[in-house]
């Protein structure tokens, strides 16, 4: 006798399942509103990509692209990656469709899974979900924090509460090579307390090494000379910019001037959103993920092949945000109370019922229905247990004389009206309760 086989999710993926779809509604829905009100197109690009897009646009020696990737390779010997993170892909489509003949700022909304190869935890899922935007071809530092009031405006249309930015610049080619010097001398005084990583980090990568989250690298970190410290007047200016806006917006920031992000595309303004109250004030940078993050990426696009377009973006993570709103006790819209059971009796009462059902649809009444259950008792109590205030009876009678009963579910009340006049009566009796 074979063994039976339990089959159950892939190590660090998950069911989102039916109680949990209406916070993902609710934030998908937030997303797509208000990246439209912000002036925002929606494109939707592949979720496999050529596996050398990747590695050119996200850093050969990201943790992304070394460790994080899962890549295949197809029967024609293509290597293609599920993407980690939307960026790369979107510049690609920008490049490849004609995008650079479009008048600058172009502004760019992404959402769906992203993939990546690391160790499960709460906040983190090897299939995740990210709301992404990019605006290209625009370097004024009004757009910078612009991306940041998007995603408060958001967070506060959700109902999450205590939020605040974290934000650095890490300068430009200009004035990046002169701190990474100084960093790197710093650290080569000190490699013996580094973890492996971060040795070898120290040969490629330096500024890698700000965000390590070994608790022994975080100790030495400490104590690094700061990068604003060396930004070039322009990266100054800038950064200057990004923070009067965010004052003027009265969003909360903290400057860190540790923070990088761990992508190698990043220039002048780097920043993550979380909440208050972490060891160090922010989500994610100590005990839990942030819910944001983003900066400035002037470069990326010549990197894969086009002409300098300055550009700025962030991503968000939905499943963060939904668990933070669980936290947090957001409410849920309340379920309508008018919700219609379409109880129907009979095989000629089955028939009808179908274009009755899809009638009351239309007219935009919450209806249900069980057209399996045959007695009207066993249906009238499905209808109690979903709180339906009113069933719609059809039975053999009702089909022929074309005629449909109304019960209201609270009083036990029935009356029996023409079909032709249902949907209104239903309207004017919804309209009724809703006014109490």
């Amino acid at each position: 006798m074979s063994k039976r086989i339990k089959f159950q999710t892939p190590k660090g993926m998950r069911d989102i399942l039916p109680k949990d779809q209406a916070y993902w509604l609710m934030v998908r829905n937030a997303f797509e509103i208000y990246s439209k009100e912000f002036g925002f197109d929606r494109i939707d690009t592949p979720i496999l990509e050529d596996e050398a897009l990747f590695i050119k646009g996200t850093g050969e020696q990201t943790d992304i692209v070394e460790k994080e990737m899962f890549t295949l390779t197809t029967k024609g010997r293509d290597r293609l990656t599920l993407r980690p993170e939307f960026t790369p892909a979107v510049m690609r489509a920008y490049l490849e469709n004609g995008f650079t003949r479009k008048p600058s700022p172009v502004k760019l909304f992404s959402i769906g899974p992203i993939f990546r190869y690391e160790r499960p935890q709460k906040g983190r899922w090897r299939q995740a979900h990210q709301a992404n935007f990019e605006i290209i071809g625009e370097q004024d530092p009004i757009f910078d924090a612009q991306l940041i009031q998007l995603f408060f405006f958001i967070s506060k249309k959700l109902g999450l509460k205590k939020i605040i930015t974290q934000i650095n610049s890490i300068g430009c080619g200009e004035c990046r090579p002169d701190y990474r010097r100084s960093l790197t001398s710093f650290l080569r005084s000190r490699k013996a307390g580094l973890c492996d990583d971060c040795q070898k980090r120290l040969q490629k990568n330096p500024l890698r090494i700000l965000d390590c989250k070994q608790q022994k690298c975080k100790t030495i970190v400490e104590e690094v000379p700061q990068i604003l410290d060396f930004l070039c007047s322009a990266c100054h200016n800038h950064f200057k910019g990004v923070l009067e806006y965010l004052d003027e917006l009265d969003i909360p920031y903290l400057l860190d001037s540790r923070l990088v992000q761990g992508l190698d595309y990043y220039t002048k303004t780097v920043f993550e959103i979380g909440i208050e109250g972490s060891p160090s004030g922010v989500l994610g940078v100590n005990s839990r993920p942030s819910l944001a993050g983003g900066g400035r990426y002037d470069s990326l696009i010549k990197l894969l092949g086009g002409r300098d377009k300055p550009s700025v973006g962030f991503a968000a993570g939905l499943d963060r945000i939904v668990d933070l709103m669980k936290e947090q006790d957001v409410k849920m819209p309340p379920k309508s109370k008018s919700i219609i059971f379409l109880i129907q009796l009979g095989d000629l009462g089955k028939k009808k019922s179908l274009k009755l059902f899809e009638s009351l649809i239309e007219a935009g009444l919450e209806v249900a229905s069980s057209p399996s259950r045959r007695g009207i008792t066993a249906q009238l109590k499905l209808a109690n247990k979903l709180k339906a205030r009113f069933a719609l009876i059809l039975g053999q009678k009702e089909a022929l004389d074309e005629s449909i009963i109304i019960r209201d579910m609270n009083t036990g009340d029935q009356k029996t009206i023409p079909i032709n006049k249902m949907i209104s009566e239903l309207k004017k009796r919804v309209r009724e309760i809703e006014k109490k």
